[in-house]
């Protein structure tokens, strides 16, 4: 009788890593990380970007608050302590699909360098870049269709970024965007001089 074990199913020598995932996308994976405050057309732009980016047959998954709060965040609030844990969890998940070779779009007011560089660390420096968009907080307020800032002044929201809160702008971020100066066809057509020469092949750019 025989002690060799018969292996039922095959052992592969190694899974797929990102370069597999890459090729067969034909794109190279990145974050596009937005930051600023609430109001500042973060999702929007992510949005209009987004679009423009599968256009090119370029396959995109956005991250922000809608899809992310809703679900594997829904335990957190608002306190410091889970805001930052909000920021690792989504940096974690971000790392996640731009392993799968899948650009990464992340609109989170995310209103410290500490909170950036966390999620840079995880998500790894040369795969993140971090777009802030400027828009004054006068302007932020003046869009403000929930009345959110006018709730934050008059104390019934606690914590609020850019009243009760501080905001951090980036030292040095890849690109600022102000969208009470650019339209949103500008702020989308500097994202994509700034971006497609990194999502795309060499043999496509």
């Amino acid at each position: 009788m025989t002690t060799e074990t018969t292996h039922i199913y095959p052992i592969f020598d190694r899974m797929l890593n990102r370069e597999d995932k890459e090729s067969l996308l034909r794109q190279h994976s990145v974050m596009i990380w937005f930051t600023g405050l609430s109001g500042s057309g973060k999702s929007t732009i992510a949005i209009a970007l987004e679009r423009e980016l599968q256009k090119r047959g370029l396959l995109c998954r956005i991250l922000d608050g809608d899809n992310i709060r809703s679900g594997i965040n829904n335990n957190l609030g608002f306190s410091e302590e889970d805001r930052v844990e909000n920021i690792r969890r989504i940096a974690e998940i971000g790392k996640l699909f731009v392993d799968t070779g899948i650009i990464t779009i992340a609109a989170f007011i995310s209103p410290n360098n500490d909170l950036r560089e966390m999620a840079a660390r995880i998500i790894g420096p040369d795969d993140f870049m971090e777009i802030y968009v400027s828009t004054p907080i006068e302007e932020c307020e003046r869009r403000d269709v929930k009345g959110l800032y006018a709730k934050a002044r008059r104390g019934e929201i606690k914590n609020f970024t850019g009243i009760s809160a501080p905001f951090e702008a980036p030292a040095h971020p890849a690109l600022s965007l102000d969208t009470s100066r650019l339209s949103l066809e500008e702020s989308v057509a500097q994202l994509l001089q700034l971006i497609l020469p990194k999502v795309l092949p060499a043999g496509q750019k």
